[in-house]
């Protein structure tokens, strides 16, 4: 009996995925976005520190997979192997919005949510020469020039442009929208003058608005962000505007369970790690940990919630 038990006990540990030498080989991150980008400052911030938690062979190698709102990332990592070798950012809401306003070839379902890292506010900003200190000067030039205050965002769907038309439903003013690949992009317009608003993240903004490159009008929290203590809330200025964008990682639906949570453990490590934290506040990263499950239920209420806008209002190129 007790050889009949060793040998069941040989057969089902050959069967079973060898846990504990995860990861054997590197481990490929989807970034959805152009390099430069605040997706792509977090995954490479990130990237060293959590293969420090899972171990001294772990190697990942960040891939930049930019185009059509995060829709060809999105697309490469659900179509992935579920193995555990091909993880990925994510980001709200172009996750979310993308499979609701045009057919895609993943779902919400596609993905298995390993951790949230970043909850980034949105922002509008301007060059300090633009005329356009506040928004009354934003709206009053708006008003007097229909469709010609043009602002770049990371695509239709996305945070940056959903507050936008927020911000036009709120107003009555008419905006312009130029989508790029990604807020790098976004930004390198802005500060070639080839579109007058930067609706970006704060955090992507911080750094230009310190140096003098850029100015802030505002930021949509529903409290001031401490990375960005002087930039007032729209709220805090009469406008009820709240967006902003999670970026956190996940994996292919139908990666073992074991391996989920060996990632997200070594995630939250990563998260914790004073080191990690210093880096993330010299990149202006506003972080915000979520473990898998608790993830997962946000992303699901979150697709409600978009589904319901879309079917109210849909949001669309003009």
């Amino acid at each position: 009996m007790n050889k009949y038990l060793a040998a069941t006990a040989v057969v089902l540990a050959s069967a079973l995925p060898a846990l504990a030498e995860y990861p054997e080989r590197p481990i490929n991150m989807i970034v959805a976005y152009s390099a430069g980008g605040g997706t792509d400052i977090a995954a490479r911030t990130l990237a060293p520190f959590v293969e420090k938690y899972l171990g001294e062979d772990a190697s990942i190698v960040v891939l930049n997979r930019a185009g059509a709102g995060g829709e060809i990332g999105f697309t490469e990592l659900a179509q992935a192997e579920p193995d555990g070798y091909t993880i990925g950012f994510v980001n709200t809401p172009n996750l979310l919005t993308i499979p609701i306003q045009r057919d895609a070839r993943y779902s919400l379902e596609s993905f298995r949510p390993i951790a949230n890292v970043v909850e980034d506010p949105g922002a509008f900003s301007f060059l300090p020469d633009s005329g356009i200190e506040t928004f009354d000067d934003m709206i009053a030039y708006a008003k007097e020039n229909p469709g010609k205050l043009t602002y770049g965002t990371t695509g239709l769907g996305s945070d940056d442009h959903l507050s936008a038309l927020q911000f036009e439903r709120l107003t009555g003013v008419e905006l312009k929208h130029v989508p790029f690949p990604g807020n790098a992009d976004v930004r390198t317009a802005v500060l070639g003058g080839h579109v007058m608003m930067a609706s970006m993240n704060i955090s992507e903004t911080i750094a230009d608005v310190h140096e003098g490159k850029l100015h802030a009008l505002g930021q949509m929290a529903e409290e001031r962000w401490d990375g960005a203590p002087d930039v007032a809330t729209f709220g805090e200025q009469g406008y009820d505007v709240i967006m902003g964008s999670q970026r956190g990682l996940a994996a292919p639906a139908g990666v073992d369970d074991e391996i989920i949570a060996k990632l997200e453990a070594a995630v939250k490590s990563a998260i914790d790690d004073p080191e990690f934290q210093e880096k993330a506040k010299q990149q202006h990263l506003p972080l915000a940990f979520m473990s898998s499950d608790a993830f997962l239920t946000n992303l699901q209420a979150q697709t409600e919630t978009y589904k319901a806008l879309w079917e109210k209002t849909p949001w669309v190129q003009e």
